[in-house]
């Protein structure tokens, strides 16, 4: 049996990761009884990819795994055919159930970057479009809709933008019903007891707490749950963070190159490196506030190294590094560097091939796009040729300088 760790609760309060609960004294009376509690957190699979602040609540849920909990990530793909209305002027555009389907399979192998699906204690993937399927609408309404005051529903925070708008429809009305009857079924089923989100699900969170609530008045059961939220990582503006001037921070290897990862976080508002440190990395707080204090560049740079060693590996994080580190003037003398073979060369390579194994690129088409906007150089020389071959002797001293735009090098060496 896992052993739990019962410090967790003190560790999400000390990491200011613990924003608001339905009840925090009952939280930690479960977090500190030595017992394992199983807990989940909803998505609804909108896009087939997570950029960095999709992961907040992942980053949480890997430290309820560590410390001995059973973890439940719930895929919404019956909410995700509604929409969730919170902070939305206008309705979400619907998806196909196809859609849905396939950014569910993306998304579940992204996921294994923060939990672990194997070994004692493996998180599991639930979806509820397998327990909403087969519900009959007038059976739902008798028993959990007869349960919410729509006057009570109008006065929630998360139906506040629409309602401005004046386009709420019952459709989007009905999503809070359905993701308060979720804890409750994962409670049933799982024996979950807890549910973490994002500050902004707060009114759809404490909504299943009191649905059950009821529910134990009229089936005479004695259930307690518990709803628990994470502040938002929002950037002084009051945006959520996940996007820059480059475009989003995906997490996926194959939709960003390891530079622009690193770059993206270096990015990070001044203001929010203290909560990204304490979500994505396990450095101690005093250590992180030491740092900030100290320098606050020194930070940001050790803070896109560890975020980008924990998303991508060692070996992407120290390629950004270097790249982004040393890379300021023409001549490269610092670049990091790839190794070819000999036969490699002597065969010929080509030129787009090369761009996309040294990862200065991250496709074929990407790199063509880069030649023909002249933005890839060779030896300082812009390169116009996208079918170019090089071989042997276009190596001098047995190596070559290749520059994407004005600050990624990579030095090629033949070995």
């Amino acid at each position: 049996m896992t052993k739990v760790d019962t410090n967790l609760f003190n560790e999400l309060k000390e990491r200011g990761l613990l924003y608001q609960s339905t009840d925090e004294e009952a939280l930690k009376k479960m977090l500190e009884s030595g017992k394992p509690i199983t807990l989940y957190e909803g998505s609804d699979p909108t896009a087939d990819s997570l950029h960095i602040g999709h992961c907040v609540p992942y980053c949480i849920l890997r430290r309820f795994q560590k410390a001995g909990h059973k973890v439940l990530v719930l895929m919404g793909g019956a909410t995700a055919c509604i929409g969730d209305p919170s902070g939305r002027t206008e309705m979400r555009k619907m998806l196909s159930k196809e859609e849905i389907e396939n950014n569910i399979n993306k998304i579940k192998n992204t996921l294994k970057v923060f939990l672990d699906f194997d070994g004692d204690n493996p998180a599991i993937i639930v979806n509820n479009a397998d327990w909403f399927r087969d519900i009959n609408y007038i059976d739902f309404m008798r028993e959990i809709g007869v349960h919410f005051n729509v006057n009570k529903m109008l006065s929630n925070e998360i139906y506040k933008n629409r309602l401005e708008t004046g386009g709420l429809t019952f459709f989007e009305l009905g999503y809070q019903l359905m993701q308060s009857y979720d804890f409750v079924y994962l409670n049933r089923k799982y024996g979950c007891t807890l549910e973490f989100g994002g500050a902004d699900q707060w009114g759809n969170i404490a909504s299943g707490v009191e649905l059950q609530r009821k529910l134990n008045y009229v089936n005479g059961t004695n259930i307690n749950l518990v709803g628990a939220t994470n502040p938002l990582l929002l950037t002084p503006e009051g945006k959520k963070m996940g996007k820059t001037e480059r475009g989003a921070i995906w997490i996926d290897k194959d939709k960003i190159s390891a530079y622009d990862f690193y770059q993206g976080i270096y990015q990070t508002p001044d203001a929010c490196v203290r909560m990204m440190f304490a979500l994505f990395t396990d450095i101690p707080m005093k250590e992180i506030d030491t740092l900030i204090a100290e320098d606050i560049v020194k930070a940001k740079k050790r803070l896109c190294y560890e975020i980008t060693k924990f998303v991508r590996g060692e070996e992407d994080a120290l390629l950004a590094q270097k790249m982004s580190e040393n890379l300021f003037t023409e001549g490269g003398n610092n670049a990091p560097e790839f190794e070819i073979t000999k036969a490699e060369a002597d065969a010929g390579i080509g030129f787009l091939d090369l761009l996309v194994k040294t990862k200065l690129t991250l496709s074929k088409g990407e790199a063509r796009k880069l030649i023909e906007g002249g933005g890839i150089a060779l030896n300082g020389e812009k390169v116009s040729n996208t079918t170019l071959i090089l071989k042997t002797a276009d190596f001098d001293d047995g190596s070559i300088l290749l520059k994407k735009g004005k600050k990624s090098f990579v030095k090629v060496i033949i070995k």
